[in-house]
């Protein structure tokens, strides 16, 4: 059967899908402008400016990413009391999106991040965040709803988003790690290297080539090689972390070399190269590999497979400017295109 009919019927079992996020959330906020002058009053630009857009980031844009992909999401977080946090909720409401696991804290500021765009280009960027840990008391109520919904079989999956901004704890990875592997519940991490001690047994872990070096503490100063496979230093990564971690797989991002994969037991690397045809922005572009990832192999997908329809959905994301989702007519259209290709 080709193989984007294989694709194809994976895709089709998408809305079949129910995949539970925990993590941290944000929102992305977009000032889009020109440059009129330079300032007078330091050597910087001015940028006059035109409009403002905002969108879901960090784990709340792997929740949009599912959600419209066709799938079920259940998200879960923390975030505060604020216009960032209403603003957040309107978005939530546009995509059909419950949000009772999302909880609030009052003396918490919610995630943002601004970005001033002119030109198509990012000029700066302002962080507004609070990243001292969630109050355990929080962080039980979310590990008691998930743990609940994978023991009444209402989960397919849960993907844990760690952007070390104080939502997730070792602890509750362990916890809940436990409770699917009981359930047959697939487990995912995209980490944030340093934020976590190791957890064994989750589903797949998925950091980028530099998140991948800084878990494994081994310093990444030689030039990649030019195939990922025979890449001394990224096999001694990949490595040290099936062993510290042990996860059923460990997927890699490599940028423009496209995505390693390794699966416990098996010495070399799957390889599955780029699809991305003109990139303008990355951001996001991890978000979509990871949800798109793990409703994959939800689907039915192998693991070979799954890394191989996230690749196509990383190479149309990155095509778009700003903290951008894929659509599952969209997702559905680069699998045509890939296997007219071949």
């Amino acid at each position: 059967m080709p193989k984007t009919n294989r694709h194809l019927d994976v895709l089709r079992r998408f809305r079949k899908g129910r995949i539970a996020v925990i993590g941290d959330m944000m929102l992305d906020v977009y000032l889009w402008g020109s440059v009129t002058r330079i300032s007078p009053e330091a050597p910087v630009p001015v940028i006059g400016i035109r409009r403002q857009s905002c969108c879901l980031g960090g784990a709340a844009n792997v929740m949009r990413n599912i959600a419209l992909l066709g799938a079920k999401v259940h998200p879960f977080g923390v975030i505060g009391n604020d216009d960032t946090a209403a603003a957040m909720f309107r978005a939530f409401d546009e995509l059909g999106i419950e949000t009772d696991g999302i909880l609030r804290d009052e003396k918490r500021r919610t995630t943002e991040k601004r970005r001033i765009i002119a030109g198509g280009q990012q000029l700066l960027r302002e962080d507004f965040e609070n990243t001292e840990p969630v109050s355990e008391k929080l962080r039980r109520r979310l590990v008691d709803q998930i743990v609940s919904l994978i023991r009444k079989g209402s989960l397919d999956a849960v993907i844990f988003e760690d952007y070390a901004k104080g939502v997730l704890a070792s602890w509750m990875l362990e916890e809940i790690v436990d409770a699917a592997a009981k359930g047959g519940v697939f487990t995912a991490l995209d980490p944030k290297p340093g934020n976590l001690s190791p957890v064994r047994g989750i589903g797949v872990i998925k950091p980028n080539r530099g998140e991948a070096f800084a878990m494994a503490k081994i310093s990444d100063t030689d030039s990649p090689a030019e195939d990922p496979r025979r890449d001394k230093n990224l096999a001694a990564v990949a490595a040290t972390l099936m062993r510290e971690w042990d996860p059923e797989q460990l997927m890699i991002s490599l940028a423009a070399q496209g995505i390693a994969l390794y699966r416990r037991g098996e010495k070399r690397a799957r390889v599955i190269p780029t699809k991305a045809r003109e990139v303008f922005d990355v951001s996001g572009a991890g978000d979509t590999v990871t949800g798109t990832y793990t409703l994959a192999l939800s689907s039915g997908a192998s693991p070979e497979q799954a890394a191989e329809i996230a690749n196509l959905a990383a190479g149309v994301v990155v095509g778009k400017v700003g903290t951008a989702p894929i659509t599952f007519n969209e997702l559905k259209a680069a699998c045509l295109a890939d296997m007219e290709e071949k």
